[in-house]
């Protein structure tokens, strides 16, 4: 794994974490129906673990000489609290195979501190899926 390889993949991850801060606040302001108060507080309590993914992930592309993207990745289009959900869920899946290989790719570049904080974020992850799995379990609609 060469330093621009991995640079290159952790801008990726960051436009995921930056689509998925937006992504959070405007399924937020979206929701609707009876359930609106709990499951747009369920969106917003999501978006400071993304916040800090992406504050760490920028910090590191900077310490490894790159430059960090602005551009996040588009937000998948949905206009029912099930459609958000599930947007969220496959989101939150994804951002897990990607830390998942990304610790790999850290692990094999030598940057242990990256790998562990890559897991750690493997966790965070993990625990949103599962939390989102538990909520459309049996989502009425």
């Amino acid at each position: 794994m060469d330093k621009q390889t991995l640079i290159n993949h952790l801008n990726n991850d960051l436009a995921g974490e930056l689509g998925a801060i937006i992504q959070y606040l405007t399924y937020a302001a979206k929701a609707t129906g009876p359930y609106r108060p709990q499951l747009a507080q369920f969106f917003l309590a999501e978006v400071a673990d993304e916040q800090l993914h992406a504050q760490f992930l920028a910090n590191k592309i900077v310490a490894l000489g790159g430059e960090p993207t602005t551009q996040p990745r588009p937000v998948p289009a949905a206009q029912t609290n099930r459609e958000m959900l599930e947007a969220v869920l496959a989101a939150e899946r994804q951002a897990t195979r990607d830390y998942t290989q990304r610790a790999k790719e850290a692990e094999e570049f030598g940057d242990k501190g990256l790998m562990v904080q890559l897991e750690d974020m493997v966790r965070d992850e993990s625990g949103h899926s599962e939390e989102t799995e538990r909520i459309l379990r049996d989502w009425p609609f």
